[in-house]
């Protein structure tokens, strides 16, 4: 038995977690700094990294405490490293560059992509080989998993992610950030019929969204208010669900898995999860709600399943290395 003590403090959710075995949650705390961000429009890094410095020992304090259990009873204290915001990301590496210091405890890395997928082993049988959709604010991959610790990219967004995509089309429209959330909603209501959205075409698994924006914008320009943002949302909802079931689909019958897995913030969309479960007989995984956006069960997670221990010299990256 093993118990790890994650930390998450990428963008602007400050979260703790503590974890057994990397699937059972004896406890997850999380303060999200959603509504202090919505008035910019978007994550301020300077501000999120203030932010994350004044709530995160409260954080960690009611992550332990709901756990019940003592610094001694642990096997480690994981964090994220990267990629994210390097401010934001160095507060939670120093935090728990402390702990392990004055608790005597292993550091472990971890790297914020891999603990998206593996926020899918918590309450789980999973377990690889299996194709993961990797859909978030920042990254759309297709991922080819063989074991828990080697992943590798069949292909990816050549400019906008899926998530920014959606924050991008919600802003023009007047809807508010973060986008995914109420483009989601709004789209139950409408027709996704109604507007005929490009389908980015490139090669092979790679993605492309940067088109299917600029398509809305020009659709938005051209319409007389009010906007039926309903249609609008359905229906470039519809443009992106549909060519990140076909291409990870595709994926899957080409390596013969019978196990696709769904992670990031974009797993939480119900048209999405809808169309895998609609689509395919293989068995489809994606996490409850709470753990597919930034949280630190999934950190913690990932430090049983693939972490790396590290020294107190380690430091952090912004970007996939």
């Amino acid at each position: 038995m093993a118990v790890y003590l994650g930390l998450e403090t990428s963008c602007d959710e400050t979260a703790a977690a503590v974890v057994r075995d990397g699937r059972v949650v004896l406890s997850s705390e999380l303060f999200s700094q959603t509504r202090l961000h919505a008035e910019f429009g978007g994550v301020v890094p300077e501000v999120a990294a203030r932010k994350h410095l004044e709530t995160i020992n409260d954080v960690l304090e009611r992550a332990l405490g709901e756990s019940g259990l003592k610094p001694a009873e642990l096997d480690g204290v994981a964090c994220t490293v990267g990629p994210g915001l390097v401010g934001t990301l160095l507060v939670g590496l120093s935090a728990a560059k402390a702990l392990s210091w004055s608790w005597d405890l292993p550091l472990i890395a971890v790297d914020h992509l891999m603990a998206h997928v593996c926020a899918n082993y918590l309450n789980t049988d999973l377990e690889p080989p299996f194709v993961a959709l990797l859909v978030s604010g920042g990254h759309t991959q297709i991922i080819h998993f063989e074991n828990y610790t080697d992943g590798k990219i069949l292909g990816q967004t050549l400019d906008d992610a899926a998530g920014e995509a959606y924050d991008k089309v919600a802003r023009l429209m007047g809807l508010g950030y973060p986008g995914g959330p109420v483009i989601d909603q709004l789209a139950a209501q409408g027709d996704p019929r109604a507007f005929d959205f490009p389908e980015g075409r490139v090669p092979g698994y790679d993605f492309s969204f940067s088109g299917l924006k600029t398509a809305v914008l020009r659709c938005v320009q051209k319409l007389e208010p009010p906007l039926p943002v309903a249609d609008i949302a359905a229906s470039f909802q519809e443009a992106v669900t549909r060519v990140l079931v076909r291409k990870t689909l595709l994926a899957r019958k080409e390596l013969n898995v019978t196990r696709i897995v769904l992670a990031g913030g974009v797993a939480a969309n119900r048209t999405l999860r809808a169309k895998f479960q609609d689509q395919t007989d293989a068995r489809v995984y994606y996490p409850s709600h709470d753990l597919c956006t930034d949280n630190a069960a999934m950190v913690a997670s990932a430090a049983h399943f693939c972490g790396r221990t590290t020294s107190l010299e380690a430091s952090v990256y912004s970007r996939q290395l």
